[in-house]
């Protein structure tokens, strides 16, 4: 059986803000910096076996990856379909905003002018179902809390309730069974 192990980017300026950072390219805190640091330490500290880091090619995880990398020696790319969704006008609000949140219950609200939730799992999804196929290699997929649900969900049900309200920690490591 394959396992894949994922984690959020570190702390952003927008987290400390509550903001919904989306698709906007957020950089990294100096907190955000050193949980990736610490991250990598956590990965050799526990002989955790990755063989290989797939990261979002936003500013923020990707610097969360290379941390990672240059800690562990693990090699590091970026991975495109890793990117979080778009989140449309409500980039830049309030993450627990009362309009956003009846929005995320909707799959198919693209958020005027971002992406679906729908659209969002089928390319995590495919993502997955990749990785899945390659039997000989362990990945880390450094990404974002967006990414987490649709990971969660693949591996697990979850009510529409579960997986609006599902998050993790800024560097929380998460291990999947295949």
């Amino acid at each position: 059986m394959g396992k894949v192990y994922f984690t959020r980017h570190g702390q952003t300026i927008w987290n400390v803000e509550n903001k919904i950072c989306g698709a906007t390219d957020i950089a990294l805190t100096e907190l955000g910096h050193q949980q990736a640091e610490e991250l990598g330490r956590k990965i050799l500290a526990e002989g955790i076996q990755i063989d290989e880091i797939l990261a979002s090619p936003l500013v923020r995880a990707a610097e969360t990856a290379r941390h990672v990398s240059e800690v562990t020696g693990i090699p590091m790319r970026i991975e495109e379909r890793l990117k979080e969704q778009n989140f449309g006008r409500y980039e830049s609000t309030p993450r627990n905003g009362e309009e956003f949140a009846r929005a995320k219950g909707n799959f198919i609200n693209s958020f005027d002018g971002g992406e679906t939730m729908l659209h969002l799992a089928q390319r995590i999804y495919n993502l997955l179902d990749d990785v899945k196929k390659d039997e000989e290699k362990t990945y880390l997929l450094v990404a974002h809390n967006g990414i987490a649900r649709v990971i969660r969900s693949y591996f697990e049900d979850m009510t529409n309730e579960e997986y609006a309200a599902y998050g993790i920690r800024n560097c929380e490591i998460l291990s999947f069974t295949f």
